[in-house]
């Protein structure tokens, strides 16, 4: 059986030192790449469920939480944020590059549902460095999916949200027992002994990997705060 052909449906230089993201089509299924590097694939999205689901069943105690996003992607770790959280729940996400919010209003709306469109949800155009510098215990809830570990993968400037510089003010932006979750296609010990050594308590929990192999897996690392 021949494989479905692709099709280049747009793409756009990411700001700053970043290289070109690019989104294509094939069949049914839709995928986000840098270069030849595949982000996100509509086909397997089981961990960006996982990252909101792990982070927002810690929050149902909370009868208004607020979650910053890092990273839209495909809309599916923001679909089921808002699947867990309440009527008076309030989602921020920041993303970079404003092609992908285009594309979220377009030709990937009905893949998760348009939660773009959800009345609690803003989508600032902007690097998601900027609330964690200049808020202050103001999330309940950090979600970034901005790169494919805890490394600049889109650029190299994102290195900063994952130094101990970032992560420090990633706490100080969490309110007491708030919850940062950093997706990862691997796992990586100096990452997890830098959430530690900042204060958090760390958990470090295994998600299906986008090969769906048994034998892979990513990572998705909890840290909290303390109350």
């Amino acid at each position: 059986m021949m494989e479905e052909e692709e099709e280049f449906l747009g793409g756009v230089r990411i700001p700053g030192d970043g290289g070109a993201l690019n989104l294509f089509k094939r069949g049914d299924e839709f995928i986000i790449r840098v270069g030849a590097t595949e982000l996100m694939n509509s086909r397997a999205h089981d961990s960006e469920d996982s990252l909101a689901r792990l982070v927002c069943a810690r929050l149902t105690h909370l009868p208004a939480p607020a979650l910053l996003i890092g990273g839209l992607g495909i809309g599916y770790t923001l679909a089921a944020a808002l699947k867990a959280v309440g009527p008076r729940a309030k989602v921020l996400v920041m993303e970079l590059i404003p092609a992908v919010l285009q594309w979220n209003r377009g030709p990937l709306a009905h893949l998760a549902g348009d939660p773009v469109s959800d009345a609690r949800v803003s989508v600032r155009i902007g690097d998601v460095a900027l609330p964690l510098q200049t808020e202050e215990e103001e999330f309940d809830g950090i979600l970034l999916d901005v790169d494919n570990g805890p490394e600049g993968l889109t650029r190299d400037s994102n290195n900063w949200l994952y130094s101990e510089e970032g992560l420090s003010a990633a706490y100080s932006a969490l309110r007491p027992g708030g919850t940062l979750a950093v997706w990862s296609c691997v796992a990586d010990k100096s990452f997890n002994m830098r959430l530690l050594k900042i204060g958090f308590e760390v958990e470090e929990v295994r998600a299906p990997s986008l090969n769906e192999k048994p034998d892979e897996h990513n990572t998705i690392w909890l840290a909290t705060t303390r109350p």
